[in-house]
């Protein structure tokens, strides 16, 4: 089986899944196992790389109202590449491709590929998804196990954070964008209960969108995660400082306790993949700092230092924030 993929998140599930040498294709942002670098690229963005923030979310926005996608997949390349199976989503059209995009692309081949479109909103359908996979491409035992490990650790995640969780569970703001500010939506609000907080203002199963920061002044959060879409966390961490807010944002309690923190969205936050398991491993030792967890999972968020003149030392059993 010759198999392209269109968006980082499926290229991560199909090598899990055990397809290192039947991917032939894949995005230019797909990046991780690192072998996917290796693959030839038929996507390229329409946005330079030099864009700002302010100005990738103008231009995307553009490029919606227009019904036009930021990303043009290579007709001839795929044509060349002979693929099997073509991996797409239909759910952002900022994240890949879209099925428009792809469909035109795909009237330069001679023949109809399978095409298996990937729309989660919410963690059970990242879930479905892997086992869909399996189907499509009979690795079904494979799907499985893995489907099954993650559960295990989600379990192991839910046992160590009730077992050290105490009264009030932390509100948390997740800023999937800061220019303008952008709440995460879909699967995060469920990926910080299981990290033991609640998300103040996202909303389950539905898209990100727009807030203002007298919205987030108001959702009084005890925790702010900077997780914006496709960045790493020193990215992210360094954007935040860079930005100038007024005197009512320094008097959240999060900005004022220190309770900031920049995550690799990346590769655990933004990607419906298997690796979500271990940004919720890295969102629950940010609100319980005494949680003992992996050491990718520690690796994955930064403590965001400016704003916080007193970081308050997590002992054995703390409740948290």
């Amino acid at each position: 089986m010759r198999i392209v993929s269109l968006l980082p998140s499926a290229t991560e599930l199909l090598f899990a899944l055990g397809f290192d040498d039947e991917i032939v294709g894949v995005s230019h942002e797909c990046d991780f196992p690192p072998l996917a670098k290796t693959k030839t690229s038929v996507v390229r963005s329409r946005l330079l790389k030099d864009d700002s923030p302010a100005e990738i979310d103008r231009l995307v926005r553009e490029h919606v109202e227009r019904g036009e996608s930021i990303y043009a997949v290579d007709a001839q390349l795929l044509r060349e590449l002979e693929p099997d199976l073509v991996v797409t989503q239909d759910l952002c059209h900022v994240c890949a491709a879209t099925a428009d995009e792809l469909a035109a692309a795909l009237t330069h081949l001679p023949y109809r590929p399978q095409i298996l479109s990937l729309d989660p909103h919410d963690l059970g359908d990242v879930w479905r998804d892997i086992l869909w996979l399996g189907e499509a491409t009979g690795r079904r035992t494979r799907a499985q196990e893995l489907v099954e490990h993650i559960g295990a650790h989600l379990g192991r995640i839910d046992l160590a954070v009730n077992s050290i969780a105490r009264g009030r569970r932390p509100r948390v703001v997740l800023l999937e964008w800061l220019q303008p500010l952008y709440v995460g939506g879909h699967w995060v609000p469920e990926m910080i209960a299981f990290a033991g907080g609640v998300d103040a203002l996202g909303k389950h199963k539905k898209p990100s969108f727009q807030v203002t920061l007298e919205e987030i002044v108001a959702a009084a959060p005890d925790a702010i995660f900077i997780a914006p879409c496709g960045y790493v966390a020193e990215q992210a961490r360094d954007e935040y400082l860079s930005l100038t807010f007024p005197e009512q944002w320094h008097a959240i309690s999060a900005v004022r306790d220190g309770h900031l923190y920049a995550f690799d969205a990346n590769g655990y936050v933004s990607r419906p993949a298997g690796r979500l398991v271990t940004g919720i491993e890295a969102m629950a030792k940010a609100l319980y700092p005494a949680l003992e967890v992996r050491p990718k999972a520690e690796s994955a968020f930064l403590h965001i230092q400016q704003g916080a003149p007193h970081r308050r030392t997590a002992t054995a059993g703390s409740a948290g924030l």
